[in-house]
Order: structure tokens, then sequence, then C-alpha cells
């Protein structure tokens, strides 16, 4: 299918590995432009040469701690000045620490306001002129924990779920100018960040993480862990052309295994 993607300029932020990475990926495969942001160089110049021959599609990035305005204008001017416009922004972050209520501190609760709120708030404010000039899309990825809250995770949950609030009312301000806003939410999808938590839960239980895994895995109505690049598919095809009537919707990627409706 032709997502008519060929020639759309798009940021994918925390792109140096994982599900950012994956979507990067899809994106230039389907002749996008693609800035990558991460805070650490050495990776993205090695993303930015992997990537590099997947499409006709330009591949740059910017340095960026999202957690510092100045750096996120930085990054969306570079995008824009480079392409020469905005049409997809893909807002992402790493996950916050594990730890129930009584562990956080309050620096650990502004540091993950600052990173997995806030950072999006900021950038799509960057990006909006842009995006409104060509009636973009923005996609906000959050966590199955916006539809159950995942124990330990209480940062996670918490910030996560505001996520939605945003995409939902800003996809009402945002439609007289064109503009398509949904949440995507991973399940179980295998990276590093999912890999981390298993690791966590599983010293806390006092079992191997092999063990963890099969009990996650039981729960699972496809009885695995997701790839990231089906979980970039679908990011990519609610960036394309062919949606243009779904807005302001949370979607999962999960196998199944959030069991609400």
């Amino acid at each position: 299918m032709d997502y008519q993607l060929h020639g759309k300029n798009a940021i994918v932020v925390a792109s140096s590995k994982g599900l950012g990475k994956a979507i990067a990926a899809e994106l230039l495969k389907e002749g996008a432009n693609v800035l990558i942001v991460s805070r650490d160089e050495n990776k993205l110049a090695a993303v930015q040469s992997e990537l590099s021959e997947l499409g006709e599609g330009r591949i740059i990035y910017s340095q960026a701690d999202v957690r510092n305005y100045e750096e996120i204008k930085e990054m969306v001017e570079k995008a824009a000045s480079e392409f020469g416009g905005i049409d997809i922004l893909v807002n992402n972050a790493g996950g916050p620490p594990a730890g129930s209520f009584e562990q956080m501190t309050d620096n650990e609760w502004q540091n993950s306001f600052e990173l997995n709120l806030l950072s999006y708030i900021r950038t799509i404010r960057e990006c909006l002129p842009y995006l409104k000039e060509r009636g973009g899309k923005i996609i906000n990825i959050a966590s199955s924990s916006i539809k159950e809250p995942i124990p330990g995770l209480i940062l996670s949950n918490t910030f996560r779920t505001a996520i939605v609030g945003l995409s939902k009312t800003l996809a009402e301000e945002f439609a007289p100018n064109g503009i398509i806003i949904n949440t995507v939410a991973p399940g179980r999808i295998a990276t590093d960040r999912v890999r981390h938590l298993d690791e966590v839960n599983a010293e806390k239980k006092g079992i191997s993480v092999e063990e963890v895994e099969k009990n996650v895995k039981s729960n699972i109505p496809l009885g695995r862990y997701g790839e990231p690049e089906e979980f970039a598919r679908v990011v990519t095809f609610l960036v394309s052309d062919a949606n243009t009537y779904m807005t302001g919707s949370a979607f999962l990627v999960d196998g199944g295994m959030i069991k609400s409706i």
C-alpha cells in the first residue's frame, strides 16, 4: 500500500533505539524525510548511518534533551530549516523509573513530568506553526497503562494517562487547521525498556527473567511480545494520507493483553 509519505517531513523523538528507531525506519521506507532525536550523539550518528539507505528520504539528527526547552526549539528549527517544513511529529520519551508511590521523591516526580508530559507539550507548541501550514499529523506515544494501570509504575501510570487527555483536547482544538492527533499505546513490545521492567520484576519476585516473560506471555492472547516494527507500522498508517478521519483516539498495540473495552 502506498501511504503517500514520499517527501513528507517528520520529527521522531527518542529515536536512537527501540520504538522511536523502528518508527523512523518505517517512515524512511515510505520515502519520508526524518529527523531523529536523542541525548546520545554517538547513537544518533550510528542510527543515521544504519538507516540512510532505507528509502529515498533524508535522515538527519539533532542531539537534544527534551527536558530542555531551548534544545527542543533548536531541534524543531533544524527540521524546518533542513526539510523546508514539518508534516509529522512523533512524540516519544523514555519510561520513568519503576517504584511505588512511597518510594518516589519530588525530584523523580518533577523529572518524569518534564520528560514524559511537558516535553510533549513543548514540542507540539514549537511544531504547531509548521503543522498548521500543512494540516499535519501528531502521534503521542504512551503506554498500555492508559487503559489499565501497571503495578509498580506510578509515574508512568500518571503521566501516560495525562497524554491521552492532552491528545483528546488538542484533537478538537486543532481540527479546524486540518491537524490530526492520536495516542498510540504499546503493550509488551520487545524493547530495552520492557526487558528492564522484566528484570526489575524478576528481582522483586525472586524469580528468573525468563519466568517473568513466560508469565506475562500467558496473559497475552497472541502469546508473545510484539516487535518494534509491528508497532511502527501502526504509527506509520496513522500519520499517512491513508488516515484522514481518525483523530483524538487512543490505539492499543498490545496483542490483546488489555481486557478492558
